[in-house]
């Protein structure tokens, strides 16, 4: 019997426009359809916008987990067009805009990658609680490759701020 590789992935989900949370579980089932299996989905929270215009809508944001069989292009591609099925705009003004749905793939295995389309791990989620924290519910032994350290680990040393409390405080 040959056996399959597998990579572990983990996805982070966000959007602030529309039904979010029907956007989220539309996702999920996109995601199954492309070939992600054992999947699982955080909670989700309500945040404030970061790096955006002024008057955006807040996000929720949540995590998933889950294993892939295929490339990390093949995953890219799956979650761009899982995107534009949501309705999102293409980018490539750099604005940030509104979206109904944002997946940003965050671990890839431990891999470590970084070309014009693709950063692994995501270049801002070490730093980001709203990625950090859906995250840390369903993977807080995860080890970002580049930093050595786990989910939980990077997220205790923002356990005593106020933005930690902030979206602890807006779980859905």
């Amino acid at each position: 019997m040959i056996k399959t590789k597998y990579t572990m992935v983990a996805l982070s989900l966000g959007g602030n426009e529309g039904d979010v949370p029907a956007n989220f579980a539309k996702a999920v089932n996109q995601l199954e359809l492309a070939g992600m299996e054992d999947i699982q989905m955080s909670s989700m929270y309500r945040t404030e916008p970061v790096d955006c215009p002024p008057g955006m809508n807040d996000f929720i944001n949540a995590a998933v987990k889950g294993s892939w069989i295929s490339s990390l292009q093949d995953l890219f591609s799956a979650c761009k067009k899982i995107e534009n099925m949501a309705g999102r705009e293409a980018g490539g003004s750099g604005q940030v805009k509104s979206r109904p749905l944002d997946i940003d793939i965050i671990l890839f295995g431990n891999t470590i990658h970084s070309d014009v389309k693709i950063t692994i791990p995501h270049k801002n989620a070490a730093t980001r609680l709203f990625v950090l924290i859906p995250l840390s519910e369903i993977a807080p032994d995860w080890i970002f490759p580049d930093l050595n350290l786990r989910i939980s680990e990077i997220l205790d040393s923002f356990r005593n701020t106020t933005e930690y409390r902030k979206i602890m405080a807006n779980k859905l």
